[in-house]
Parts: C-alpha cells; sequence; structure tokens
C-alpha cells in the first residue's frame, strides 16, 4: 500500500440503515454500513487520489471488525486502527424522511441517533499518536484532518487533538472542520473549538454551523474572528462555498443537485476540497472538486458516494476537456476534469442525480 498522504483521526460507528423511509417504529429492518465524518474523509479521498489513512479505535467485536473491512476494501490505510478488547464500537441508527406516516421527516431529510457512549473511540488520548503504527502514519503524512467531533467524545480525545494540533508541523498541513454537534458539547466547554479552529492550517465551517457556535456565519467576520488559519472556507449549505485566504475570497456555487439524501455531504466536500489542495489546485477548482464530492454523496444511498475511478485526475488535462469528457452520465476523471474548468455558465447548468451528470450545454 502506498504511504497515505492523508490522516484522519476520529471515532466511526457501524451504521444501521432502514429499509424504507419513516418513523423508526414503522422500520421492518435495517442493512450494516459504516459511518464516521473522518472515515467518511479518508474514503473520499482514496477516491479522488490520495492515498489516506483513518486513525481510531473499535471494538472487539462484529461491528467495530465489519467498520475497519469496510474502510479498508474502499483502499484506506487502517494499520491505525487499534482494537478494543474492553469497550464497544460506537453505534447510529439513520432515520430518513419520505413516506406519508405521522411524524415523517420530510422528503430528502434524514435524522441520526447515536449510541456512542462509552465507546472504544472515546479511550483515544496522546498515548494514541506514539503508538508506532500511528506514529508511522503521522510521520509520512502530507495532511491530519480532524473534525470537532473528536474533542466531544472524552477528555482525553480533547487532549489528543490538542496535541496534534500543537505539535511542530513542518510542511505538513492540519485540516479541522468544526462538525458541530451541539448535543455532544451538552455537558462540556464548547469555547475550546475556537482555539482548535484558529490553530489550523485549514478551517472549514459550515455557515448555519458557525452561526451556532461562534455567532455568526458572515464569512468576512469569521475570518476576523479566526486570523490564524492559512485558509478559511465557508460553506452555505446547498448555495455557495467561499475560501478565504491572504489573496481573499474565492466563491463558487453549488451545482443543482436531485438529492436521495443529505448525509456525509458535509464530509465529502471537505475530502474533495483537501483533494484540490493536494493535487496543487487553485481555489476555485478547489472548491468545485468540493462541489462535485459533496454531489456524489448527496445522490448515494449510504455517507460516501461513488466518485469512479478518478486516481488519475491530477493528470488530466486535455486540450479540450469538455470535448474528452464522458458525456454518457458517468463518473470519469475526464468528466470531473471537463466540469472543473468548465465556463460559469455551464457549470451552473449542470444537474447532478443519481443517474450521473447532466451537462449544461455550451456556448
Amino acid at each position: 500500500m502506498e504511504t497515505p498522504w492523508a490522516v484522519c483521526v476520529g471515532e466511526s460507528m457501524a451504521a444501521l440503515l432502514p429499509d424504507a423511509p419513516g418513523p423508526l417504529e414503522g422500520v421492518g429492518s435495517f442493512a450494516v454500513s459504516a459511518g464516521g465524518a473522518e472515515s467518511n474523509v479518508a474514503c473520499a479521498l482514496r477516491a479522488l487520489g490520495i492515498p489516506s489513512a483513518w486513525v481510531s479505535r473499535v471494538g472487539d467485536d462484529g461491528f467495530g471488525r465489519r467498520l475497519a473491512a469496510e474502510v479498508a476494501g474502499r483502499g484506506v490505510d487502517t494499520s491505525g486502527v487499534a482494537i478494543d478488547p474492553g469497550r464497544p464500537t460506537g453505534l447510529y441508527l439513520k432515520e430518513t424522511g419520505g413516506s406519508e406516516r405521522e411524524g415523517d421527516l420530510g422528503a430528502g431529510r434524514s435524522r441520526l441517533h447515536y449510541y456512542r457512549a462509552g465507546s472504544a473511540a472515546s479511550a483515544m488520548s496522546a498515548a494514541t499518536l506514539r503508538e508506532p503504527a500511528v506514529s508511522r502514519l503521522m510521520d509520512g503524512a502530507r495532511l491530519i484532518h480532524l473534525t470537532g467531533i473528536t474533542p466531544a467524545l472524552s477528555e482525553t480525545c480533547l487532549e489528543m487533538v490538542r496535541a496534534l494540533l500543537n505539535a511542530p508541523r513542518g510542511d505538513r498541513l492540519v485540516s479541522f472542520d468544526l462538525n458541530w454537534r451541539p448535543v455532544l458539547w451538552r455537558d462540556r466547554d464548547a469555547e475550546v473549538l475556537r482555539e482548535f479552529v484558529n490553530a489550523a492550517d485549514v478551517a472549514l465551517l459550515g455557515a448555519d454551523e458557525a452561526e451556532a457556535a461562534f455567532g455568526t456565519g458572515e464569512p468576512a467576520k469569521l475570518r476576523a474572528l479566526f486570523p490564524g488559519p492559512a485558509t478559511i472556507v465557508v460553506k452555505d449549505a446547498e448555495r455557495v462555498v467561499t475560501a478565504l485566504t491572504a489573496d481573499g475570497a474565492v466563491s463558487e456555487p453549488a451545482l443543482a443537485v436531485d438529492v436521495v439524501e443529505p448525509t456525509g455531504a458535509g464530509d465529502a466536500f471537505a475530502a474533495g476540497y483537501l483533494a484540490g489542495t493536494l493535487h496543487g489546485f487553485d481555489e476555485r477548482r478547489r472548491l468545485r472538486l468540493g462541489h462535485l464530492a459533496a454531489a456524489s454523496a448527496l445522490v448515494a444511498h449510504g455517507d460516501v458516494g461513488e466518485l469512479g475511478d478518478l486516481s488519475r485526475l491530477g493528470e488530466v488535462d486535455p486540450a479540450d476537456p469538455l470535448a474528452a469528457a464522458d458525456h454518457d452520465g458517468q463518473w470519469s476523471a475526464a468528466a470531473v476534469a471537463a466540469l472543473l474548468d468548465a465556463p460559469e455558465e455551464q457549470w451552473r447548468a449542470t444537474r447532478i442525480s443519481i443517474d450521473g451528470i447532466a451537462f449544461g450545454m455550451r456556448r
């Protein structure tokens, strides 16, 4: 396996996905899958041609073994995943809307129900970083990705995140996605998130999450509030994403998407943006790759979209990328490259559905 460029650190859980939409009391059965912000990002990075690793802990149980195997099956290095003999793997159930039953969430909406207290991952600590397998991954990484979920799991997890953010970096980047989860912070001091956002090289903030956590979701005000990161990326739901750097602000609208369900789209956007960063793309192309990755997740039933084989994305540079793209609705490196460089009017006119890409008309 290739030496990972990116290492994602945090909890993932077994996921139970309903066989039909509607309130949980009416669900007949559940399919078992895996889900978690950091492993989602690692899997999406791998699909985008970035060798990635996931560091975590799982229980010595069937869910933990299945979770680790599923992530490894997507090409992610799981050598930094420890087995905890005394604590269980975390679990969540997904509830999806779209039925006509009383209490339905509504079409295109979903809710996650977590069972993670005392999980194996909550026992991660600064000592985790000194484990030989983890230390090896960290030493070779060009990027370490963290989220605001991990420090809310336990005091030892908080100490681990602080240690990663305070460690010497050299040429390595650290990204931090706020991933605001108010329930996790209910009995903890969420003010520490200000410290963590400001200590990152790349901070990813949902505008609505930032409003709830910090009192503002406006990009300019967040830039003033957090001068530390080289780049702050503010995601305004499905409308537009703005990247703020020392050179100014760049904004890019989201694509039109026929949403199947939204879970995992934020993680996919983060992976796309970070993959663009590691590939050396300019800000506009980084944002577009984030939007494309998010769109692939929005039209998938699980947490990770099927982006297709994009491992050579960074090498695609046809003279006429639009002519070279596959216009048969399928994801491909050429199709993605075409959209990264498409004129603004074509980008805005392109639509993503479960059937693939419907390119906007060229003028």
